[in-house]
Parts: C-alpha cells; sequence; structure tokens
C-alpha cells in the first residue's frame, strides 16, 4: 500500500468537489464516505445526484468550523489531504476496512490520535475499489493546530504494520531504497500530457538542473549553466550577501501570467544548494602533469574508476559503493552533451532511469570518489569518439549488472526495476558505439602468427573464457589492441593477466570486447621501463600475486548466479 501526502492547501470546497466528481477521466464511481471523525458527516455523493449541492455546503461548513473559530489564528495551509493505495495484486478491501485503516493513519500522524476528542475533523472518500482519500482540516478541538511534523515518515511505518495486520503486499520502505527524486503525480503526468510534453514539468527541470550539475565546477558555473540551457533562475542572497538557495522554472510554465518555481529541494532531496555545494567542493582537482609523463586521459581515468564500483557493492562496502554510485549518475548525465550525436538519445534515457536505481539522498563520504568525480569533470576537456564512448559504456553496463543484482539481494524491486531500464538504454547505446570503432580495429589485425601468439597467451590467462573469445567477431579486434600495446613497449601477455585480473568477465556478453577496451585503455599508459619490468618480475617470484582462476572454480558468491550481459 502506497501513501501521497500532498502539499497543505486552503480550499476545502475545491479538494471536495475534485473527489466527488467524476475526476479528470471519468475514473471516480460511487463516490462516498467510509468514515468520518464523528460518524455522522453530511456525504454529498456522487457529483449531479439528488441533494448533493446541499449536501456539499454542509459537508463543508462541518469541517471548516474550528478553522472559522480559530480565525487568524487557524494555519494558511489548513486542509490536509492523504490518499491510500493498496498494490494490484492485494484483494478488494471493504468500507470498514479501509475505515479502519484511514484511523489508524489519522492516528499515527497526529492529525486525528485514537482517543482524542479535540482531534481534527476528516472525512475519508471512496471513489475506487483500490483506494481512498482521507482530508481533514488542521485545527482541533481546544483551537490548536495538531502535532502532525514528520507525518509522511509516519505514515510509512504505520503502513508497514497494516499491510501485515490485513494480509496484503508488502511494499519495501527500507529508506536505502529510496531515490532522491520522487515520481511524478499523475496530476502532473497529465499536465504534461495535455501541453505535449514527453515528461512532467518537475522531471524536465530535474534533467537539465542535473545535466549542469554534472559539467560545472563551482555554483556560479551551475547557475551559469542552467541560465544558459533556457532556464528562467532565481537566487537567494543572505544579508551577508551569501548565496543561500535557488529556484528554476520552465519558460511558459505559468499560472496567472507569473512563473511556477520548482526549488532545488523540491526537485530532488540531493538538488539543494547545500548538497550541490558539498558535491562540487568533492572533485578531486586535476594533478599538474610532468613534462616527461603524458596527460592522464580523463575518459581512461573515469572508465577505471567506473569499474572498481561493482567491487565496492561485492564487498558490500556501503559509504565507496554510495559515493561512487552518486558520482557515476552525474558521469551518466554529462555524457549526452559529449557523445556523437547518433548515440545521445539512448544515454539520456539511460542517465533518466538511473536515477531511480539508487539511493542518491544517502549521507556518503564523497572523498572515497574525488578521483571519479574529479574525471567526471574533466571529460569535456579531451575530445570524445565513439571508441573513447563506447569504453566507457561498456564499464557502465557491467556495473549497472552489479547495480542490479545489489538490489535484488535486499529485495529492493523497484531499484532493480529501475536498474533493468538503465541497462536496457545502455545496451542499445553501447549497440550504436562500438561497431564502428572495433571495425576500425580489426582492419589492423597483426599477422596470423602474432595472433597465435596472443592466443597462447589468453589460453594461459583466462583458461575458462579462452574458446569463447576465440571464436568472437572481437577477437581480430583484441588482436590489433595487443598489437598497438606491444608496438607502445608493453608486453602483451602481462597486459592479458593485468586485463583479466581487474574484474571478472562472467556478466559479459562479450569478453572479447570488454578485454579490448581494457588493453587499449592500459596500453596507452606508459610502459615500465627494462628495470621496472625486471623488479616486478623479482617481486612477482618472491611474493607470488593472486591468480586468476577459472569462473567454473570461483569460491561461490553471495550473490545469485550471473546473468549475461
Amino acid at each position: 500500500m502506497i501513501a501521497n501526502i500532498v502539499k497543505p492547501g486552503s480550499n476545502t470546497r475545491g479538494v471536495l468537489i475534485y473527489l466527488f466528481d467524476k475526476g479528470r477521466a471519468n475514473e471516480h464511481t460511487d463516490q462516498h464516505i467510509v468514515a468520518s471523525w464523528d460518524g455522522f458527516a453530511p456525504d454529498p455523493g456522487p457529483k449531479g445526484s439528488p441533494g448533493h449541492e446541499q449536501r456539499m455546503d454542509q459537508l463543508v461548513k462541518a469541517l471548516d468550523l474550528r478553522v472559522q473559530q480559530a480565525g487568524d489564528q487557524a494555519p494558511e495551509g489548513h486542509v490536509w489531504h492523504c490518499s491510500l493505495r493498496a498494490a494490484p495484486e492485494d484483494r478488494t478491501l471493504t468500507d470498514a476496512e479501509w475505515a479502519a485503516i484511514a484511523r489508524r493513519i489519522l492516528d499515527a500522524t497526529g492529525i486525528a490520535p485514537a482517543g482524542d476528542p479535540d482531534g481534527c475533523r476528516w472525512i475519508a472518500v471512496r471513489h475506487a475499489d483500490d483506494h481512498i482519500h482521507i482530508v481533514a482540516t488542521k485545527m482541533r478541538g481546544d483551537l490548536r493546530p495538531p502535532r502532525n511534523w514528520n507525518d509522511y515518515p509516519r505514515a510509512m511505518t504505520e503502513l508497514t504494520k497494516i499491510e501485515t495486520d490485513f494480509g496484503l503486499h508488502q511494499v519495501d520502505r527500507d529508506r536505502d531504497a529510496w531515490p532522491a527524486a520522487k515520481r511524478p503525480t499523475r496530476a502532473e503526468t497529465e499536465k504534461a500530457a495535455r501541453h505535449g510534453h514527453s515528461r512532467a514539468i518537475r522531471e524536465q527541470l530535474r534533467l537539465t538542473v542535473r545535466t549542469a550539475l554534472s559539467h560545472a565546477h563551482s555554483v556560479e558555473e551551475f547557475l551559469g549553466l542552467l541560465a544558459d540551457a533556457g532556464l528562467q533562475v532565481e537566487t537567494r542572497t543572505l544579508p551577508s550577501g551569501a548565496l543561500n538557495g535557488y529556484k528554476v522554472a520552465l519558460p511558459g510554465d505559468t499560472t496567472d501570467g507569473k512563473p511556477i518555481w520548482y526549488s532545488g529541494a523540491s526537485l530532488a532531496t540531493d538538488l539543494s544548494l547545500p548538497k550541490i555545494q558539498e558535491r562540487l567542493s568533492a572533485a578531486e582537482p586535476t594533478a599538474p602533469q610532468s613534462a616527461d609523463r603524458p596527460r592522464l586521459n580523463p575518459w581512461h581515468q573515469a572508465t577505471a574508476g567506473i569499474e572498481r564500483i561493482p567491487h565496492h557493492l561485492a564487498q558490500d562496502h556501503a559509504v565507496p559503493a554510495s559515493a561512487h554510485l552518486v558520482a557515476f549518475g552525474e558521469i551518466l548525465y554529462a555524457l549526452p552533451a559529449l557523445a556523437p550525436a547518433h548515440v545521445r538519445a539512448e544515454l539520456r534515457k539511460a542517465a533518466f532511469a538511473f536515477e531511480y536505481a539508487v539511493n542518491t539522498r544517502a549521507r556518503v563520504d564523497h572523498q572515497h570518489a574525488r578521483a571519479l568525480r574529479g574525471a567526471c569533470k574533466t571529460l569535456r576537456t579531451h575530445p570524445a569518439d565513439d571508441g573513447l564512448i563506447a569504453m566507457l559504456v561498456d564499464a557502465a553496463v557491467l556495473t549497472v549488472i552489479a547495480v542490479r543484482r545489489h538490489g535484488a539481494l535486499r529485495h529492493h524491486d523497484q531499484q532493480v526495476a529501475a536498474a533493468q531500464q538503465t541497462l536496457l538504454h545502455l545496451r542499445a547505446a553501447y549497440g550504436q558505439a562500438a561497431p564502428a570503432p572495433l571495425a576500425r580495429l580489426a582492419a589492423r589485425k597483426p599477422p596470423a602468427d602474432t595472433a597465435r601468439r596472443y592466443a597462447e597467451h589468453l589460453r594461459k590467462t583466462l583458461p575458462a573464457h579462452a574458446e569463447q573469445i576465440l571464436d568472437e567477431p572481437a577477437w581480430d579486434a583484441l588482436t590489433a589492441a595487443l598489437a598497438d600495446a606491444q608496438h607502445n613497449g608493453h608486453d602483451p601477455a602481462d597486459l592479458l593477466q593485468q586485463a583479466a585480473m581487474q574484474r571478472p568477465l562472467d556478466d559479459a556478453r562479450s569478453p572479447a570486447q570488454v578485454l579490448t577496451w581494457r588493453i587499449q585503455r592500459l596500453g596507452e599508459r606508459h610502459a615500465p621501463s627494462p628495470r621496472a619490468r625486471a623488479a616486478q618480475a623479482r617481486s612477482a617470484v618472491q611474493r607470488p600475486g593472486p591468480t586468476v582462476q577459472p569462473a567454473a572454480a570461483a569460491p561461490a558468491a553471495k550473490a545469485p548466479p550471473a546473468r549475461r550481459r
């Protein structure tokens, strides 16, 4: 069962007219009161029924009685409105059961505590099999406002008990499963449809704000990017002149000719100004490059950072994993503006879907992801081609698979569904970006005897995957990447060993493609000198490093068997 407590209003009649009317799509049927504060509230019945207007007047007057008595002492937003909806698989509840559930919610939220004769006046209206609406006026009999702060968390706690007591579907309410952004309401979705928008206004604004944040290095640059994106932006400052908040509006979205403003926090809990300042201060500055060392490729740095996320998730390193996933989400939002035009649509959809796949409202130590966030901020300084995009997206796919598995182990069904949607869009983007660079590599494949030598290295390093890799079309591209690395002074056998040890290949649909991107990235690093290579060999003899086991011999993991990507 889910609850939705809307922003307090001040028009009792307006809310009741909506509840007893036919609805925006004629979805309201048999509208009637199932419970009220005293059991004797006048029931207007469906609009158009005999005596409806007279009883509506009586009900509004009765609900607003204490508000009128309080006069200027009444709160400005005196209408409390909460809807409760059962899960699709739940049985149809009776009016008496809905009445009992409404009373428990009103008690838990402090609107009308059980046994308190001075509790707020309220009604519960049913106009469909699967849900009710509770409307209350926030003034007690002693003419004091109710103590209903934290009403939403308290309602969630009570709903968990209600589901158990009534034998209903158990909704996961683990705070770790809550994304920072709420799904759009039905009203927001219908408004978007009426105006021909593909997304609700709040979602459009959130997408633009997150995209700007992914590129910005400072708050000033962030606000400038919002304005450049076409949004209306206003800021709030303290008497000292320090920035204290911001709000945005979509041009053309108005009421009575005035813009409809959204604060950052109303778009998502992690988009408030303090949260944004915290993130922008948590990016590792680019280290100065020495004259004798090549400049680090930020795309390679970002890809390497993304590849570490599944390890943090598998080891249940909660804080580093959360920090990296927040930074990973920022990279997904940054990618569309940096990628070739034919890949952008799927990347935008992937970034949008991933927002609901993880909890970004949690307090995390951003220091754990400074390097990844710093790489994200410098991506646009290095020209991107389809090869770099494919390399990063390939790592992103494996990361989202790990996120999906992590959510499934904890029964976070909504996160799992969002991760699956992200995965579909990332795979589509990879399918658009990867063929051309892989074909260019394959066209430069080395001679047959060199390829045979690489095949022997592969069989020794990855016996469990070797034959599959050798049969893949991407084997030619992999041999070309190994040849390029060898030309740059690397040992192909050593690079294969490093690439194989970075992360398991069990989740990969094409291990050959995964290895190709890893070898390309490793091969562009500064090659070790002969002296350094000799020292590494001596160290390996004295203290053997970890061995790469065949997948079948690997110890059983906590997660269920991996699916092929």
